[in-house]
């Protein structure tokens, strides 16, 4: 199995996944625990986990210089990242939510662009905006879209700037994934994204009592952290090291299609034409996007 094929694989997890992890959130938060404490939970726990599985590993030594950049992947990918999109959903609901990530591939292309001079084909454009088009129909179809209202609308913004903040993470950390494992930058990005969501969540973690969890609240908390947070993060970047940061972000159109399927299965909800058509589109985006021939263009462009 091709490194190329797993990285597919791993953001397909990734996705399952996040797919789930918007209701699941919306479970707990904040009727068990708030939404800063939790963000200091899962960064903390996530940075736990890192630094122990990096003792199983060889050491790995980072440049200084690459700190500062670990430094900034701590904000934009963990801090800001978490601490809006946490107390976004807590505002808004799961399918505005959705909505707005769908956009995400978007700025991580334009960001690509900007960044990384990541010389971009007409397929792979076409492809991202096909899955824009098929993950849209999917959840638009559902109805129940807020994306109005005081609250709501604020919710959605916090969504919005955490898309932005997670788009320049993908993009930024990419460089890394050349020169190190996923373990090694993440238990960096972890540790110094612990240390800026700190001073926000300690407050409201004083709060948080254990003992008041119910078992499925604890099956809540412990998905969030070990799944949505380790797991996630882990198979993403890792991706990372094969694929550029747009293919992987564009991931992110499999969600609905995911949410659709289950609520086909356990008879939520019914399949008909528009859903077959919207997750081809989606499909088909997703290939598109990760057109080989621009592979093979950018790989002799480094190699020249």
């Amino acid at each position: 199995m091709s490194k190329v094929f797993k990285s597919h694989i791993a953001l397909l997890l990734v996705n399952l996944i996040y797919g789930a992890n918007f209701s699941i959130v919306k479970e707990v938060v904040p009727s068990s625990i708030q939404s800063f404490a939790l963000v200091v939970l899962r960064a903390g726990s996530a940075a736990l986990l890192f630094w122990l599985t990096s003792v199983f590993l060889p050491k790995e030594k980072v440049a200084r210089k690459d700190f500062y950049l670990l430094l900034l992947l701590g904000v934009c990918g963990v801090a800001v990242n978490q601490l809006l999109f946490i107390r976004g959903l807590e505002l808004s609901k799961p399918i505005d939510a959705s909505i707005i990530m769908i956009f995400n591939p978007i700025i991580v292309l334009i960001l690509e662009i900007i960044f990384l001079k990541e010389k971009v084909s007409l397929i792979r454009s076409i492809g991202i905006i096909t899955g824009v088009a098929g993950a849209s129909m999917l959840l638009l179809f559902k109805g129940g879209v807020a994306l109005s209202g005081p609250v709501v609308s604020y919710g959605n913004l916090l969504i919005f700037i955490n898309c932005i903040s997670w788009g320049f993470f993908l993009v930024l950390v990419k460089p890394l994934m050349l020169k190190y494992r996923t373990v090694t930058i993440m238990k960096w990005v972890f540790c110094f994204g612990f240390i800026y969501v700190l001073p926000f969540g300690y407050p409201q973690l004083q709060g948080f009592s254990p003992a008041s969890l119910s078992v499925g609240g604890w099956a809540c908390i412990v998905y969030i952290l070990a799944a949505s947070t380790y797991i996630a993060y882990f198979l993403n970047t890792y991706a990372l090291a094969e694929l550029t940061p747009s293919v992987a972000s564009v991931y992110i159109y499999m969600q609905p299609v995911i949410a659709t399927i289950i609520a086909i299965a356990l008879k939520q909800d019914k399949p008909d034409a528009m859903k077959f058509f919207s997750a081809a589109l989606v499909v088909l985006g997703i290939y598109l996007a990760g057109d080989r021939r621009q592979k093979k263009k950018n790989l002799q462009a480094e190699s020249g």
